[in-house]
């Protein structure tokens, strides 16, 4: 299906909703019914009938369609946020007794779940170096159920080869598990080589305006069914209508998004690759990068995220960086309008937290849809300051 079709038609019927352009927000909880065999028969299949907002609403519906058919999926379910999804995704997918094997550096919550959350009801996990297949091959044992992998990951962008590893574990009856918040389904689709469930934050790219917390999660039927009736429906972890209303609307900008974000991106990664104030640029398709021909191999595009690290001695020179850093936002996430800056030595001396696996001297970037050179004048101020 092409890309404007999906983005602009798919799942509107507009002849039932008086030919408006665009969809109304079903805000509504319930559903009722003008027969009791009506009712009877809405029950026989919560997922394809509207009963109760909690399972299925019209508007989450035309949305789930789209997402759907954005990663070359058979169906999608959208969760309250990225985590929703995750939680979902692996829950569903183990059980106790049993094993899983994650790329050793996963988003922290995620890293969370699997290290401090599963081990309370028997499950197990190794992190493994997945930049090469052999690791996780290795960690693979007669007990592992699930294969968690995010490529490229969010902070230093390392791959994983995703037809190798999808392939070993179809080998070994083990499921597929890939978050691919960073590239979107716009620059990479990991189903069509062999990853059975993607997730995202669709926080990022697909909602795209910073006003919507958002979980995606594609897979096949019998997948998604199996998740909407247990680990869906049963934890409640819900897309309000409202907020998919928000992220179809944000979805007709997806490609003119995604395009800027990279160009820009690649433009003002090669402009720090260059300063004298930088020791190194992480950007999966910067020639630079250690993964650079297996990003081209798997991704068509990389977005606005990527890092760099300073050349600093010290961490107060990081902070004097920040602090006169004009332009971007100091936050987390990624994905919206604006150009950001996550600052690694912010998470140094925090009482009560571990220090950082990050260096202080990392720098995470996002460039939003801003004027490239505009916000490369902006870290040329900042940068005299180290």
């Amino acid at each position: 299906m092409h890309l404007s079709e999906i983005l602009n038609h798919l799942g509107e019927e507009r002849g039932q909703y008086f030919n408006a352009v665009s969809p109304p927000v079903f805000q509504t909880s319930n559903f009722t019914f003008s027969s009791l065999d009506e009712f009877r028969q809405a029950f026989t299949d919560e997922l394809a009938h509207h009963i109760y907002s909690r399972g299925n609403n019209p508007t989450v519906a035309i949305l789930r369609q789209k997402l759907a058919a954005l990663e070359e999926a058979e169906d999608a379910l959208v969760f309250a946020s990225g985590m929703g999804a995750v939680s979902a995704a692996v829950l569903a997918n183990v059980r106790a007794g049993g094993h899983v094997v994650c790329v050793e550096s996963p988003y922290s919550w995620t890293k969370a779940l699997l290290k401090d959350y599963l081990p309370r009801f028997g499950v197990s996990t190794t992190f493994v170096d997945g930049r090469e297949t052999a690791n996780i091959e290795r960690a693979i044992q007669d007990n592992t159920t699930l294969l968690y992998l995010e490529s490229p990951n969010s902070l230093t962008f390392e791959l994983q080869d995703i037809r190798a590893c999808a392939g070993l574990a179809r080998r070994r009856g083990v499921v597929t598990v890939l978050d691919n918040s960073y590239a979107s389904p716009f620059f990479q689709r990991p189903i069509p080589m062999g990853i059975d469930i993607t997730v995202h934050s669709g926080t990022k790219y697909l909602n795209g305006h910073s006003d919507v917390v958002m979980g995606v999660l594609c897979t096949n039927k019998v997948m998604a069914r199996k998740i909407f009736e247990g680990e869906y429906m049963t934890m409640g972890g819900i897309l309000p209508p409202h907020d998919a209303a928000l992220a179809i609307r944000g979805l007709r900008t997806l490609e003119l998004r995604m395009r800027r974000c990279h160009e820009s991106g690649l433009e003002v990664a090669r402009y720090l690759e260059g300063h004298p104030k930088v020791e190194r640029v992480l950007h999966p398709l910067l020639p630079s990068f250690p993964q650079y021909e297996l990003a081209r191999k798997q991704m068509e595009g990389a977005g606005g995220l990527f890092s760099f690290y300073l050349r600093a001695s010290r961490p107060d020179q990081a902070e004097a960086f920040y602090n006169n850093l004009s332009r971007f936002l100091l936050a987390v996430s990624w994905g919206g309008h604006e150009s950001l800056a996550l600052p690694a030595v912010a998470f140094y001396n925090i009482p009560g937290r571990e220090k950082p696996a990050m260096p202080w001297n990392l720098v995470r970037l996002y460039i939003g849809l801003e004027d490239p050179q505009w916000l490369i004048e902006g870290l040329e101020q900042a940068l005299a300051h180290v």
